[in-house]
């Protein structure tokens, strides 16, 4: 390990001093235009900073960005690979996604799991899946923070934050409004407007519809299917949010917030036998407007979230006090057919399987809480510190079901689990200033978690468990910015992070846990803004080791869910980004990352498919049953190598007015996605791309745009089915459109 560190290290003081060579000679020309990139303030540190004074990893998405990749409805999907390192994603449509970076993530597609990486909205965690699928909108920035947050952020971040922050109430009447429609009925509409009451009182409201209509086909003639041929693929996403920022003094702020979502559609299209015996590429049996479902009443999905939250801050002068709380609930439904076909088929069929599976979630209710108190520092004083306490609790209610598999109303086997978590934690964090080019910082977290799981069938063979899990922990970072000129920082940082104690009950009476892991992370990096301002590009390297590394063991020939700790888990590799203005009205902005990671437990067995796949690995016989040694082998849902790139071009034709267009494209390849290895689900290269073209009057805030998503129409395989027969599903269709948009 300590090779590899100093490898990485190595790589990255090479591309210093590449970087730094030019970056120290260059001088103004002053024949060329005053155009570059501008300079990005983020809250990585829960402060307002320059982007290149932030001592580790961290990337901002902003609203254009985020705007032109959920054109035509996509979700927190679409942000999959659009920063280094970052995987987004989901078996459970548009309502439970799974983050990753640098491929630490968890693929359990239970609410009730927990997850290495922490979703950050406005001040407030959202620790489960069930929330982090929050639609975007009215989004002032998005940032990407990697590696371990453990000292600022919350709970469960070992492996980093994706940190979102919407638009606040100003001080002016000012807002937007936009209309998107294109195929498949799709209908975006999406508003945001500022309402100024009074010199001390302040209004946000912004609101969001997504919809699309349903355009695949059940060619199964199930007793659920419709008359018209288009059964499954619509959706209907409505959530609002209100802003009220109320500044009495000049000391005193308060912002009250309210959000809602309703959520209805459908959910994750398994396909059946999609996918070959010795490949991993989809076969002629892949249809994407057609499907062959006689169970799981169309995929139907229903969520319903609200949420409240409150921040206060005083400034004392030196110090500000601040004080969050937020709390968040939340109530879904949902049915699957899991084997993606028909069991009853002829022998023979494309679309037959070897036995049906169809699952669902009967109700789920979430209620979480949240309080913080913060005390930093004001100023740019040499010193610089914060200190405070957070305390979360959540309870979950999962009443889940298996079905007959051909339309049946009623479950054949129902569970009843309530989870509840709690964890508290003080912290602190300082900076001191040694010199005018060099800056230390340090942080420490004291976190105590505990979580107790209580379940019952109750529909089928009586069974009942319960079980308490609980841990304390410290996380801790240090980290050194050293700024070489006005124009290079050089960054390293060494961190602990910690995920608690976790439960998985979805076998009862089998219950599985898995013991806290903890995260060692080294990374170094610079960040550099070049030539004149037309230029940034930021690089780092990185090394970490997970001790009790969490993982789940999900499906296999017994068709099971169920957590398990490998001894070890490492990870290591460079990521780059940065963006450019070519001169002519054209910018370049681009990432990119290599990612390797690797099992380390010579003791690990996980089950197989169940028939179909052909097994890489070594396999051990326990008993009857095959199982696989996975060590060595990379983590689930970890490309190893991702890359983005968009090009935009500018062309001004008077009056304020200019014609724009861009293309964007992002990239992963070397994913597997399960813990074993195997020829069919091992993933080679996968791509999308998009465009978006259109003209703008500025001075009227008036836009006008026609926009094409996937748009080569490629169809990803991102998950598979492997205890029934191979199964996958796919991304997203190509999407095309037009948008009208007004700023004001």
């Amino acid at each position: 390990m300590s090779r590899r560190l100093i490898a990485l290290a190595a790589s990255a003081s090479g591309l210093a001093l590449l970087i730094a060579a030019p970056a120290m000679a260059q001088t103004v020309d002053a024949a060329e235009p005053a155009v570059g990139v501008d300079e990005i303030v983020v809250t990585a540190q829960r402060r307002s900073e320059n982007i290149r004074d932030v001592p580790f990893a961290v990337t901002a998405m902003t609203t254009e960005t985020l705007s032109a990749v959920s054109a035509g409805g996509a979700d927190i999907l679409s942000l999959s690979g659009r920063v280094p390192s970052l995987q987004v994603e989901s078996s459970n449509g548009r309502y439970a996604p799974r983050f990753y970076i640098r491929g630490l993530g968890n693929v359990d597609f239970d609410f009730t799991a927990s997850q290495p990486v922490s979703v950050v909205m406005d001040d407030i965690v959202l620790e489960s899946v069930y929330l982090k699928g929050f639609p975007l909108f009215d989004v002032k920035q998005l940032e990407v923070l990697r590696g371990p947050q453990g000292t600022l952020f919350g709970r469960n971040t070992p492996a980093g934050v994706v940190k979102i922050d919407t638009t606040k109430p100003g001080d002016d009447f000012a807002g937007f409004g936009s209309l998107t429609y294109g195929n498949y009925g799709s209908t975006r509409t999406e508003v945001g407007v500022t309402l100024p009451a009074s010199d001390t009182l302040s209004v946000r409201v912004a609101a969001l519809w997504n919809h699309r209509d349903d355009y695949i086909n059940n060619a199964y003639d199930a007793p659920f299917a419709s008359k018209d041929g288009k059964d499954l693929g619509n959706f209907d996403d409505v959530a609002g949010r209100v802003h009220v920022a109320w500044t009495p003094t000049d000391h005193l702020s308060t912002l009250l917030t309210l959000q809602a979502r309703d959520y209805e559609g459908t959910g994750t299209m398994n396909r059946a036998n999609v996918l070959t015996k010795g490949s991993n590429e989809l076969n002629d049996n892949f249809d994407r407007d057609t499907v062959w479902y006689d169970g799981g009443r169309n995929n139907f999905q229903k969520q319903k979230t609200t949420s409240q939250s409150l921040q206060v801050a005083y400034d004392f002068g030196p110090a500000t006090l601040t004080g969050v709380i937020g709390s968040y609930q939340g109530w879904s439904q949902g049915d699957g057919d899991i084997d993606g076909g028909v069991a009853s088929a002829p022998v023979g069929a494309a679309y037959k399987t070897p036995f049906n599976s169809e699952s669902g979630t009967l109700s789920s209710d979430l209620l979480q809480n949240t309080y913080e108190l913060r005390l930093a520092s004001n100023g740019d004083e040499r010193f610089g510190w914060q200190v405070g306490a957070f305390y979360w609790n959540e309870r979950i209610n999962l009443v889940s079901g298996t079905f007959n598999g051909t339309g049946g109303l009623f479950p054949v086997a129902a569970t009843d689990v309530v989870q509840k978590s709690d964890a508290w934690s003080v912290f602190g964090q300082g900076r001191y200033q040694v010199t005018d080019a060099f800056k230390l910082t340090a942080g420490v977290r004291y976190t105590e978690d505990s979580r107790d799981y209580r379940g019952q069938r109750i529909v089928g063979a009586p069974a009942n468990a319960a079980i308490s899990v609980g841990d304390e922990q410290v996380s801790w970072d240090v980290s050194a910015l050293h700024e070489v000129n006005d124009s290079l920082n050089l960054f390293a940082r060494v961190a602990k992070g910690y995920r608690g104690p976790s439960i998985q009950g979805r076998n009862l009476p089998v219950l599985t846990t898995a013991d806290s892991e903890t995260v060692m992370s080294y990374e170094a990096g610079l960040k550099s803004r070049l030539w004149n301002g037309r230029a940034r590009l930021n690089a780092t390297a990185y090394l970490y080791e997970v001790s009790d590394m969490q993982f789940t063991a999900i499906g296999g020939a017994d068709n099971s869910n169920r957590l398990i700790n490998a001894d070890k888990g490492e990870g290591h590799g460079l990521e780059i980004d940065g963006d450019v203005y070519l001169g002519a009205g054209f910018n370049l902005a681009a990432g990119a990352a290599w990612n390797h990671t690797e099992i380390k437990d010579a003791d690990l067995l996980v089950a197989v498919c169940s028939a179909g796949c052909t097994v890489t690995d070594p396999i051990v016989m326990v008993g009857t049953a095959r199982r696989a040694r996975v060590d060595g082998n990379p983590f689930p849902q970890a490309p190893e190598y991702t890359a983005n790139l968009t090009l935009s071009y500018v062309r001004p034709i008077g009056d304020a007015q200019e014609l724009f267009a861009s293309t964007d494209w992002v990239m992963q390849k070397g994913f597997n996605l399960f813990l074993y290895e195997s020829v069919e689900f091992m993933q080679d290269t996968a791509f999308e791309g998009g465009l978006r073209a259109g003209w703008r009057d500025l001075g009227r805030g008036l836009e006008a745009a026609a926009y094409v998503r996937n748009i080569t129409d490629e169809a990803n395989v991102i998950g598979a089915i492997d205890f029934n027969n191979l199964t996958a599903f796919v991304n997203e269709p190509r999407m095309y459109g037009v948008e009208l948009s007004k700023r004001f």
